[in-house]
């Protein structure tokens, strides 16, 4: 039978799954707070630069791959993905850096040059993580995990002691590798997962898998292609969406969602997935007694850090690669005032994408566009005088290491924090990427997908399974239509 399903929130996850849905015959509509779809996949148009807001990795190709395939359709129908050479580069201290080439045997013998034998360890340590990749994808990334009882099977348990959920990831790389800035080059894809090194699983090595044997990638038309991409898979399949729509309640009746209520009208709806953020959905749209978590769950989670974003526009070109990692500081303090005692960082690690070196449609001829993110912890306060002094230290320390001069050249400026996170997408204490991925927030551990008081209350995105990221955002999507399907049959 045919059901009416509203969807609050077009990010990846919510478009993902009112795709999914509508191609099982579903009147389904998307309502969306703000002006366009995407979430955070926007962009800033000024100057005649243009910038991604949010993500800039594309990382896992196959699993935008699977996502298209479900509807007899290719990435290539609607983008064109460049293997990005070097993937990106790491600069040390003392103006040393360090480039991750496309090449496999060349990402080795460059290695070899940092540490004898470091070759032979990489081989091993990418092996073990591609049987980690494989058996994610394979066996555990698709699952509801609305119980334990999901990987209770002996087919998944032979599978748990190569996954080394116990084993810190910090600890695992060490076990490979001496050498600190190989350490850190490799402990740098953790860091987008939320958590520090010493709290993330050592099942996470996956990502340097991801990262090294499958490249990272960059889509035609920036990252927003990809938002652009899901959302014409939901048209096609029949998805109505709404925008400039804030939803103000969910109602209930007995023990089921029946409507919710924007600004300017209420939708009846026979089953309801929250994309929006789930703790802003649980604790403004529902009364007390019918959420899954008190305020003191959420304050008790490890949230990943949020991000003082800057988006630089310069009227000269500088020589760096697309994606540029700065640990020319003390990797150690800049963790510490992010996770244990939170506080905004003196010296911190930062991230440059230059887009403008793979597409020149983001510049104009002889500029560049900078995306600058310096992880920050959650729930702090900011001025501009603050992210005017990280914009100045910013500046110093790329001129420094690239020995360019760029301060003058600049003609654009444009700063985003915890401020911006929060207004427009109701993150939870201005998070950029939802949950930290430690062990005890993986899996059947993280918020689940479904209402435990509403029968027809689902939701899904970066705060539920499988968690942050855009390939996952996807995976989340689909994790929760095939529940619903399931629940409705």
């Amino acid at each position: 039978m045919k059901k009416n399903i509203i969807v609050i929130g077009s990010g990846l996850a919510g478009m993902a799954s009112a795709a999914y849905l509508a191609k099982e015959g579903h009147r389904v509509k998307v309502v969306e707070k703000n002006s366009t779809y995407g979430g955070r996949l926007q962009t800033y148009k000024e100057k005649g630069f243009t910038f991604d807001l949010g993500p800039s990795w594309y990382w896992m190709p196959d699993l935008f791959e699977s996502f298209f395939s479900d509807f007899d359709r290719k990435a290539s129908d609607y983008y064109t993905l460049t293997r990005l050479d070097p993937g990106y580069r790491v600069y040390f201290e003392d103006k040393e850096f360090f480039d991750v080439p496309e090449n496999y045997k060349k990402l080795k013998k460059n290695l070899e040059k940092i540490e004898p034998g470091s070759s032979d360890a990489l081989d091993e340590f990418l092996s073990d993580g591609k049987i980690k990749y494989e058996i994610a994808v394979k066996k555990f990334i698709y699952k509801p995990s609305l119980s334990p009882f999901e990987y209770i099977r002996l087919d998944l348990i032979k599978h748990l002691g190569r996954l080394a959920i116990f084993k810190p990831i910090s600890k695992h790389i060490r076990e490979f590798f001496t050498d600190k800035r190989i350490i850190q080059m490799l402990e740098f894809p953790g860091l987008l997962l939320g958590a520090k090194p010493s709290k993330t699983p050592a099942l996470y090595s996956l990502m340097n898998y991801a990262d090294i044997k499958l490249g990272t990638w960059y889509p035609s038309g920036g990252i927003r292609s990809v938002a652009t991409a899901v959302q014409s898979v939901a048209v096609e399949q029949g998805v109505e969406f709404v925008y400039d729509e804030p939803i103000k309640k969910i109602h209930k009746k007995d023990r089921s969602v029946f409507e919710v209520i924007s600004k300017n009208r209420s939708y009846e709806a026979d089953i309801v997935i929250a994309n929006a953020d789930y703790e802003h959905v649980e604790t403004n749209l529902l009364d007390k007694k019918y959420r899954n978590y008190s305020k003191a769950y959420w304050n008790k989670r490890t949230m990943s850090p949020s991000a003082l974003l800057f988006y630089i526009g310069i009227n000269k070109k500088i020589n760096i690669p697309h994606h540029c990692l700065f640990f020319d500081t003390n990797f150690n303090s800049h963790v510490k005032d992010i996770y244990d005692d939170p506080k905004w960082p003196d010296n911190p690690l930062f991230y440059v994408s230059c887009t403008s070196k793979t597409d020149l449609d983001v510049a104009p001829s002889g500029s560049e566009a900078l995306f600058v993110l310096i992880p920050v912890a959650p729930d702090l306060t900011d001025e501009p005088a603050l992210r005017n002094s990280y914009l100045d230290q910013v500046l110093d320390r790329i001129e420094q290491k690239t020995g360019e001069s760029i301060r003058s050249n600049v003609v654009l400026t444009r700063s985003y924090a915890h401020k911006e996170f929060i207004s427009d997408f109701n993150s939870f204490k201005g998070n950029a990427y939802g949950l930290a991925n430690t062990l005890f927030q993986t899996a059947f551990l993280k918020p689940k997908i479904k209402n435990s008081r509403l029968s027809n209350l689902y939701y899904t995105g970066q705060l539920t399974v499988p968690g942050p990221g855009m390939p996952p955002a996807l995976v989340s999507g689909k994790i929760v239509a095939k529940q619903v399907m399931k629940d409705n049959s």
